[in-house]
């Protein structure tokens, strides 16, 4: 499955101008799949960073949101490039890296319909200790 899902990334970048990583993570950090430009320590590091992204998000949404919670996306600009991170079913998140310049409709449209296609398989029940 992980393969497939690796591929559906790979073509996720190759359709998306400027988009150079891409990965599906845990709530909780744990790197599931990602790109192949992407290293393994990097996966891991990005995986950790989009987590706690959302993580914050969502404490937002709680305080100031519509008093539901939850976090349909997020998007942080930093000097070079761009981290979108997007909820991907049940516990899982897909994140991408792009450059500065990209054109941040096509990839959140790209982003949404990626989920939106195979978001079933995006999920990563909760781990449970000595799992």
């Amino acid at each position: 499955m992980t393969e497939n899902l690796e591929w559906l990334l790979e073509d996720l970048l190759r359709k998306t101008q400027g988009a150079r990583y891409a990965l599906v993570l845990s709530r909780d950090g744990l790197k599931l799949c990602h790109t192949s430009d992407l290293a393994e320590d990097q996966g891991t590091h990005l995986a950790a960073i989009a987590a706690g992204v959302q993580s914050l998000a969502q404490a937002a949404s709680v305080h100031f949101g519509a008093g539901r919670g939850g976090v349909r996306q997020s998007m942080t600009e930093f000097y070079g490039g761009l981290l979108f991170v997007v909820e991907a079913g049940e516990g899982a998140h897909l994140a991408v890296i792009a450059d500065a310049d990209t054109d941040i409709r096509l990839i959140g449209h790209n982003m949404n319909e990626l989920v939106e296609q195979i978001g079933e398989y995006l999920t990563a029940p909760p781990r449970h200790p000595g799992s």
